[in-house]
């Protein structure tokens, strides 16, 4: 009986052991945070550094009208209202030099509204 319930022990520990190994191997890896403030007519930063295979998580705030954020070479677009935080999340899967602008017209200087995400191994 004392071997029976020493075997079903070990048995559930096992299991337990197991399901956490898998818990861990699937759970995501962790996402790095980068500000950027939008204001007529520029980002702050203009300059982003990631790495290939970075999670980031863009948090992205107006600090006057809104504007839009549009990096095309990830597939990250939204809009961008004062007051309120826009979240972007992507991971680059190449490297190189990527141009994000404002796509939401916000005056005059709009066209110039551009910055630079660099993307190294």
């Amino acid at each position: 009986m004392k071997k029976m319930v020493s075997m079903t022990l070990i048995g559930l520990l096992l299991i337990g052991v197991n399901t956490f190994g898998e818990m861990v191997a699937g759970a995501r890896p962790a996402e790095r945070t980068i500000h950027l403030a939008a204001k007529k007519f520029e980002f702050t930063p203009g300059e982003i550094n990631a790495k290939k295979g970075e999670s980031i998580v863009l948090e992205v705030t107006s600090e006057d009208v809104t504007h839009g954020f549009n990096l095309p070479d990830f597939g990250v677009r939204g809009d961008v209202k004062p007051g309120v935080v826009a979240r972007f999340h992507f991971t680059p899967d190449k490297t190189g030099q990527f141009t994000f602008t404002c796509d939401v017209f916000c005056g005059s200087g709009h066209e110039e509204m551009s910055g630079t995400l660099r993307v190294t191994e």
